[in-house]
């Protein structure tokens, strides 16, 4: 009999409702963090500027701005906007020089108000759009 009593304790004790009751309470999941991500106007920048040389770059020397000022300015491919030029930047050097860009350039993107995972996010889309021309039939 005290056999019979004894599992009925233990059934008691090991209820489903009584250890849920007893299981320490986890603390609620903090909200994920929105995935980084680029507007529509962003990827255009990105898109276009695979076609930008990274010469476009670089401020004109003294020549470039001799001959700027003789035969009239070239094509300014610089953007108005600080941020989205500072895309645009970064993309002309993943295009051309995958993910070996400088930290100085890096630290520029970042200043500008992007993340790392921008930064990812930028170096795999182009890595993805290089290899598809890359292995077209």
């Amino acid at each position: 009999m005290a056999y019979l009593a004894v599992n009925e304790a233990l059934d008691f004790a090991l209820a489903p409702s009584r250890v849920a009751a007893l299981a320490p309470v986890a603390a609620p999941a903090a909200p994920k963090a929105k995935p980084a991500g680029f507007t529509a106007l962003e990827w255009s920048v990105v898109m276009l500027a695979r076609h930008d040389r990274p010469s476009s770059l670089r401020e004109p020397g003294r020549v470039g701005k001799l001959l700027g000022a003789i035969f009239g300015e070239s094509y300014n491919r610089r953007l108005a906007d600080p941020k989205l030029e500072a895309l645009r930047r970064m993309a002309v050097l993943t295009w051309h020089h995958g993910y070996a860009v400088t930290i100085v350039q890096i630290d520029d993107f970042f200043a500008a108000g992007f993340s790392a995972d921008h930064y990812d996010l930028l170096g795999r889309r182009i890595a993805e759009v290089l290899s598809t021309r890359l292995f077209r039939k």
